[in-house]
């Protein structure tokens, strides 16, 4: 079982994949594909009949897989609904799953359930809808939530918006600042076109430059580019050096770089810029 990393600790995870949960036979391969994290999708990539299925062939593969690289969990279906309620009931006892992401909460009521029904820590809220967003200080601060995802495609169809980015500003914007405040990681939402990892990377620039510091995906071709996104330049790699240097050289003391104060919050951005040039 891995234990999910806050913001601030240690290289903080850049990439979560989706896969089927009706697809078994890419489980492990996704689970190697290189993201930081995987989610086997219970709820939107399953047909309504085949849920049961998926359910047992999920749950038996993650209390089997062992030598696993890196968490993984799975995405239970809404709170309150059928398949939901048989979700959480076979969360129980379960083995093997390092978090559970749970659609469309509404407010802390629906991460409770899940903390119920999976007895720790690990609960992923994706924030998809107006409610989520108007809760989203509330959510990110219980304390079984360990991270996030802005879900700008279900908030689109809740409130009647495009998919511009210029439409999600805000909401975006909204969830970065809480989960920030919060110290726990927010992946931005999955980058639907496949084909253009171009347009992911140019994307995954914008929401790194609002705080957003990790990505969700959807195809293993998508890992490469978002974590080419995410990694520091050479010359950022370098002045956060420079910065971290200066300030272990200070010893506690006034810590100096070309003649000018080191102030504590730009010894942590370097310290993040480290942290992420050795992921």
């Amino acid at each position: 079982m891995y234990q999910l990393l806050s913001l601030g600790e240690g290289a903080p995870w850049r990439s979560l994949l989706f896969v089927p949960g009706g697809r078994p036979d890419r489980f492990e391969k996704a689970c190697r594909a290189g993201a930081d994290m995987v989610c086997i999708d219970l709820e939107d990539a399953v047909a309504p009949d085949d849920k049961a299925a998926a359910r047992r062939e999920t749950l038996t593969f993650l209390a089997q897989f062992a030598d696993r690289p890196g968490p993984v969990g799975l995405r239970v279906n809404a709170v309150g609904t059928p398949e939901g309620e048989a979700d959480l009931a076979a969360l129980k006892g379960a083995e093997g799953i390092d978090f559970v992401m749970v659609p469309k909460p509404a407010g802390t009521a629906d991460i409770d359930a899940v903390y119920t029904a999976f007895g720790r820590t690990g609960v992923v809220p994706v924030l998809e809808s107006a409610r989520a967003i108007q809760n989203v200080d509330a959510i990110a601060d219980h304390p079984a939530v360990v991270a996030g995802i802005y879900g700008a495609i279900d908030l689109s169809a809740d409130i009647g918006c495009d998919l511009s980015w210029e439409a999600h500003l805000y909401a975006r914007s909204r969830c970065a600042i809480a989960f920030g405040a919060a110290r726990k990681i927010l992946f931005d939402v999955p980058y639907l076109d496949v084909t253009d990892p171009e347009g992911l990377a140019r994307e995954t620039k914008r929401a790194l430059a609002l705080g957003i510091y990790a990505r969700a995906a959807i195809h293993p071709a998508q890992i490469a580019p978002i974590h080419a996104a995410y990694a520091p330049s050479e010359e950022e790699v370098a002045q956060a050096q420079r910065v971290v240097d200066a300030f272990e050289a200070a010893q506690g003391g006034v810590a100096l770089l070309d003649g000018k104060l080191i102030e504590l919050p730009v010894i942590k951005s370097a310290q993040r810029v480290l942290a992420n040039a050795k992921r």
